[in-house]
């Protein structure tokens, strides 16, 4: 991600309108409980506090969506110009985060094992709450981990992060073409990504194509989740979709 790239910034959407939410408004005192349990809070009194200091100390912790936009930018570059600063790691970092965490950004990403998000941002412990799965594919396990991110543990940032060459798309790509039935649960990850195959295209344009589709595609589905829109609109959180080059290990943005 660089200053070429789209800024990065809020989309400013709107929160989608429906009469029930995916993830409905908690009780205050099941917030209060569920952000005590994931943070490792102390509870005094009523109040909840989260978590002790954050693993890097609080003036380095990003808490807004800009400053978790600019600390993934940095640290991306820093991994391309291989001038990683590998943060975060430290032992008083990890007895730190044996009462607490804080992570600035929820990264939804590939299973591939070429894109670890923590290095692809030079991110250390506590900083990202990682969930990755073949091609990005959603499904309610994921949205109620990306909902935990940003609900209870107020996480300014959500990152879709689809890559270059991703198998997932390639195999449903694939299937689309052949018709022929994948192997077990392999299917289902085809059919989450068939809707984004990019049919205009042939042999590995459309492949590269659809990787982005897909990306926006999700990028799309998860910004639409009434909660999260409203947190949008708020200008709490921004919900980014991006793509990471196996061949400069280069992030962009692309939604």
């Amino acid at each position: 991600m660089n200053s070429e790239d789209t800024p990065l910034r809020p989309s400013g959407l709107q929160p989608a309108a429906a009469t029930r939410t995916r993830f409905g408004a908690a009780r205050p005192a099941r917030r209060g409980f569920l952000r005590a349990g994931l943070t490792g809070a102390a509870v005094l009194g009523t109040g909840v506090t989260l978590g002790a200091v954050p693993a890097s100390g609080a003036s380095r912790r990003p808490s807004t969506p800009q400053e978790a936009l600019r600390e993934l930018t940095a640290g991306n570059e820093r991994w391309r110009t291989y001038r990683e600063k590998h943060p975060d790691e430290t032992p008083t970092v990890r007895q730190t985060l044996t009462s607490g965490q804080h992570p600035f950004a929820v990264v939804l990403g590939c299973v591939d094992s070429r894109v670890p998000p923590e290095l692809v941002f030079d991110q250390g412990l506590g900083d990202l709450l990682t969930v990755r799965t073949a091609g990005e594919v959603l499904d309610e396990a994921v949205l109620g981990s990306i909902a935990y991110g940003v609900l209870e543990l107020e996480i300014p940032l959500v990152l879709v992060l689809g890559h270059q060459s991703c198998g997932a798309v390639r195999a449903a790509v694939e299937a689309d073409i052949s018709g022929e039935e994948l192997p077990a649960h392999i299917q289902y990850l085809a059919d989450q990504i068939a809707p984004n195959i990019d049919r205009a295209k042939e042999g590995d344009a459309r492949v590269d194509s659809t990787i982005d589709a897909n990306i926006r595609a999700v990028h799309a589905r998860l910004a639409a989740e009434p909660d999260l829109a409203a947190k949008v609109s708020a200008g709490q959180l921004a919900v980014v979709g991006a793509r990471y080059e196996l061949s400069d290990q280069h992030v962009h943005r692309l939604a």
